[in-house]
């Protein structure tokens, strides 16, 4: 007689090795923020996967780095909160890049863990980016790198293996009597959340390198517009974007406005296929000074 398995996973690894763009393959739809720029990820966003068999609760995490700043540190001691409460952990190593120093001190410290029996899964993600002689070359590599429950190689591009990586996951998960969430939800996240994680992926795009680390994106308040017929309402909703400097706010608003105006379109269509409904988004750019370093203004920002 088979058994109901549910549970929480944990994805990790250095930052850009492709764990949002895996949870929202495994999930089938966004529920976390993907951008080319590394430190992305700011919040653990759940995703969840609900199948005949399994429930697999998908905690992103910010990537583990070196510290730079009070942030830096808050995002690793938040990972390493995270790694000590789930039920198996996938460990995310890039297929188009060579193992390194950022991944051999994440498979130090997953050493430690899985003394702790927490089975961890080497998931070579980005598949898609190499020929089959170097994932093979890769796949040796992340064998000798440490002691790994499975390893599964995978493209959440272009969809090849994720069914797989999905599969081993729930594997490793406990026996349960029922689903820990009802079925057709897909995160737990507020949407308030999720709206700020929308525009400030909008915002990152096509940047310079100094400011993803420099942005930080709260939503002031939403409210349903007055007056407006019940088939057709709209949704006020107020946003703010923090930067660190008056240079950095220039480069957010563009020349005459037009990019912040391109991050609200490219945001607002986002937003709206999120909550199924018209949104009317007012955006606002101000100077936060060092907040990255600010202990109070840092918890003001959610950190």
């Amino acid at each position: 007689m088979s058994t109901y398995a549910a549970g929480f996973a944990c994805l990790i690894g250095r930052p850009n090795a492709g764990k949002s763009t895996l949870t929202n393959a495994l999930v089938g739809t966004k529920v976390a923020i993907t951008s080319s720029k590394p430190q992305t990820t700011r919040h653990t966003i759940r995703g969840i996967v609900t199948t005949g068999t399994s429930q697999l609760v998908l905690v992103d995490t910010p990537g583990l780095h070196k510290p730079r700043t009070l942030l830096g540190e808050r995002l690793n001691d938040l990972v390493r909160a995270t790694l000590l409460e789930v039920d198996v952990i996938g460990f995310c190593l890039p297929s188009d890049q060579r193992i390194g120093p950022g991944d051999a001190y994440i498979a130090r410290e997953l050493a430690e863990v899985r003394s702790s029996r927490r089975p961890v899964v080497a998931i070579a993600t980005k598949s898609d980016l190499v020929e089959r002689e170097r994932l093979a070359e890769h796949l040796l590599a992340i064998d000798r790198l440490g002691d790994w429950a499975d390893i599964v190689p995978c493209s959440a591009v272009s969809g090849e293996q994720v069914g797989e990586v999905a599969q081993v996951l729930s594997s490793h998960l406990p026996p349960s009597r029922a689903p820990l969430y009802p079925d057709g939800v897909l995160t737990d996240e507020p949407e308030a959340v999720m709206i700020a994680e929308l525009v400030r992926e909008a915002a990152l795009e096509g940047v310079h390198d100094e400011l993803p680390h420099s942005l930080a994106v709260v939503v002031d308040e939403m409210t349903p517009r007055a007056d407006r017929p019940a088939d057709s309402p709209l949704l006020d909703v107020r946003v703010n974007v923090f930067v660190e400097r008056p240079s950095q706010k220039a480069i957010v608003i563009g020349r005459g406005g037009a990019r912040l105006r391109e991050v609200g379109s490219v945001a607002r269509r986002q937003i709206e296929a999120l909550l199924g409904q018209r949104v009317y988004l007012d955006l606002h750019v101000k100077v936060a000074k060092d907040w990255q370093r600010d202990p109070r203004q840092l918890q003001r920002l959610g950190f």
